[in-house]
């Protein structure tokens, strides 16, 4: 099985890719956690993906196709993945499938949650993260036990610059324009699958799960 995660920022892409990879045993495959990593890392590419990142912009085709091509050549992604904020573009699109039939594969399917603009807007501006341990919290749907404290590892929580209303709002403009015709792209194929993401974790889930048991 090999899944593409769609929706807008904020859609609850990240919870349910982790839920999806535990329980189908798939390999995760994150371009925003690729990024972060190298730049922790002081690795040129992760450095300047993240003056994209920080701006809520797009990182370029070119540094991000060939993160992407590099991470599908490894042994763990050959049998099975998913992949969460790739592709954005519909020419990233069209880059992963000419790198997929190079390797002679394709995607299952392409889950698409759709969200409301305000209530994305709602929860990233609440949104945590421990800069110890990187566990995620929200100000109102999932406030720690201590302000500003990690629950798991006692860090201390911040908001990211993504995560600010300016750049919030830069991303979903971005989204409108660029990722959004990628869905009208992938149903051409017809193997998009659109999930209601205004439901709890677990309905979304849910329908997440009946939306792959009809992949043939």
């Amino acid at each position: 099985m090999k899944i593409l995660l769609m929706g807008p920022p904020g859609a609850g892409k990240g919870s349910q890719s982790a839920k999806l990879v535990k329980d189908y045993e798939l390999t995760n495959i994150s371009t925003g956690e690729m990024f972060r990593e190298a730049a922790r890392n002081n690795e040129p590419l992760g450095i300047e993906a993240m003056k994209y990142i920080d701006q809520g912009d797009l990182v370029s085709d070119e540094i991000t196709n060939e993160i992407v091509r590099k991470r599908l050549l490894k042994p763990d992604a050959e049998r099975c993945f998913l992949l969460d904020g790739y592709p954005r573009t519909v020419s990233q699109a069209q880059a992963l499938d000419a790198m997929l039939l190079s390797m002679k594969s394709k995607l299952t399917a392409v889950i698409n949650i759709t969200v409301d603009k305000e209530a994305i807007l709602e929860r990233m501006v609440g949104r945590r993260v421990c800069k110890s341990c990187g566990l995620s919290y929200h100000l109102k749907f999932k406030p720690p036990k201590k302000e500003g404290v990690c629950d798991a590892c006692g860090g201390e929580l911040y908001q990211r610059v993504d995560d600010q209303p300016e750049s919030v709002r830069n991303r979903l403009d971005i989204y409108e324009r660029k990722t959004k015709p990628i869905v009208d792209y992938y149903a051409g194929h017809g193997i998009l699958k659109n999930v209601n993401g205004m439901q709890t974790f677990e309905n979304v889930y849910k329908d997440i799960k009946e939306a792959l048991g009809e992949v043939k």
